[in-house]
């Protein structure tokens, strides 16, 4: 099936192309499937480098991140780049998760569960970590999958070979193979935040539980909303080191 154009493919062709250059030539031309930690380095100290928070005391499940990113990313039905989850934990020591259709219309409330058992429930919104040390690229035998020069993890459509095993590596679940045969994902709206726009969720957030910025800017609003909060991020253990943090996580999500 020949893959359709995508408005934003000509960007992510321009950032493949800055990263071959910046000394990673060699690692994607050839696959090598390793991503040394020097070459990360490298890159986190030229200009950008983009994370992104989420706060989890502020969400209210309304699913406004998902339509938004539905609409301006053209996300084929059955498939999110971005998705809500449900986390009920009731009296009994229990968590019970969902995510009703990625939470496209939001949430209700669950009618097998009595109110009088509930203790806590909050929502989780889940994407790609944009991991610094991201097992995708590591693993992606044709360098479709990159890190951006300002540390967005993206995938060039035209390289990509639908081979799934940037899919199958992931630990986060946050990439899907597209039907038109390329894996897809979150990029956090590169195509918008290159030009000084936020990504689709963050705009239409109504009570602002999602932020990016420049993690390499200390004056940067994400810098001072993690220097003022407790955050962590989604299994630490795997060593991704992952630049989506969350405020207000338990222990049972990560």
């Amino acid at each position: 099936m020949k893959k359709p154009m995508n408005p934003v493919t000509d960007s992510f062709n321009l950032e493949r192309r800055k990263v071959l250059k910046s000394g990673l030539s060699t690692v994607l031309a050839l696959g090598l499937g390793f991503f040394p930690k020097r070459l990360v380095a490298t890159l986190k100290s030229q200009g950008r480098w983009y994370g992104f928070v989420v706060d989890l005391t502020k969400c209210i499940g309304c699913g406004a991140c998902v339509r938004a990113c539905k609409a301006e990313n053209n996300v084929p039905d059955g498939f999110f780049r971005t998705w809500v989850e449900r986390y009920t934990f009731l009296k009994d020591g229990r968590v019970i998760v969902d995510s009703p259709d990625g939470a496209l219309n939001g949430f209700e409330d669950n009618p097998t569960i009595p109110r009088s058992l509930i203790a806590k429930s909050y929502f989780v919104p889940k994407l790609c970590n944009h991991c610094t040390t991201a097992p995708c690229v590591q693993v992606c035998p044709v360098g479709a999958t990159f890190v951006s020069q300002d540390g967005v993890v993206l995938v060039d459509y035209k390289h990509c070979i639908g081979c799934g095993y940037c899919i199958q590596a992931c630990p986060y679940g946050s990439r899907f193979l597209n039907p038109a045969g390329y894996a897809d994902k979150c990029t956090l709206c590169y195509h918008r935040i290159t030009k000084g726009k936020k990504p689709a969720c963050v705009l239409v957030c109504p009570v602002g539980a999602r932020l990016y910025g420049d993690l390499n800017d200390q004056n940067s609003e994400i810098n001072k909303v993690l220097a003022g909060t407790r955050h962590a991020v989604l299994k630490p253990e795997l060593g991704t080191n992952p630049k989506c943090f969350y405020i207000g996580l338990d222990q049972e999500v990560r």
